[in-house]
């Protein structure tokens, strides 16, 4: 083994526990706010791995999509839901629990077993004459050009009901829910901290 390959291997060995970390602490800390940055530490470590692979193409997107985009899309959606009241228990939970374990080590098991059993195919060589970014594209706008539209209008639809969730009225203390001609793309909220402000204004005019 020469300096470059050891580099290597310590690379993604280094990469794959900061992976192994981020997923597990993703799923184990109770503050969603700080799963979601573990979620983009996943991220990152899956671009590196990319990059091991000479996929730098791949790598890029990986950050500024996933990282860049998706991750901080996630952290906005977390922060706009204000949610105050705490999550209660469920009678259920430890059946639930027990479930999920044992479905995480079977999928493991399995993925185990299909790592070790694939024959993988080891080259050094760098393939010649090729540019990933244009074969990418190539396939992107000739074989897969209708999943590449579909995933589009996927993501539009994304976008539009995120903006529909996210738009919120204020409503204000002497209107009742049953009052209000309720529309299909109202979310009503009412604020606790503009409601006492505002009232504390009333009272001292």
């Amino acid at each position: 083994m020469n300096l470059a390959e050891g580099v290597q291997v310590v690379s993604f060995g280094i990469l794959g526990v900061m992976m192994i970390g981020a997923a597990l602490g993703v799923v184990l800390f109770s503050n969603i706010v700080y799963s979601a940055f573990l979620l983009g530490g996943v991220f990152i470590s899956m671009a590196g791995l990319y990059l091991l692979l000479n996929g730098d193409f791949v790598a890029s997107a990986q950050i500024l999509i996933y990282v860049g985009a998706i991750n901080v899309l996630i952290l906005f959606a977390i922060m706009l839901v204000n949610k105050r009241q705490d999550f209660s228990p469920l009678p259920s939970a430890g059946v639930r629990k027990i479930i999920t374990g044992v479905v995480s080590i079977g999928l493991f098991a399995l993925l185990s077993t299909m790592v070790l059993a694939t024959p993988w195919a080891y080259s050094s060589a760098p393939v010649a004459g090729q540019n990933s970014i244009v074969l990418i594209g190539e396939h992107f706008f000739t074989d897969f050009l209708l999943p590449f539209e579909l995933a589009s209008v996927l993501l539009l639809m994304a976008m539009v009901g995120a903006i529909i969730l996210a738009r919120r009225e204020y409503l204000p203390d002497q209107l009742t829910p049953s009052d209000l001609q309720q529309t299909i793309l109202t979310l009503p909220e009412r604020p606790r901290e503009l409601v006492s402000t505002g009232s504390g204004t009333e009272t001292e005019e």
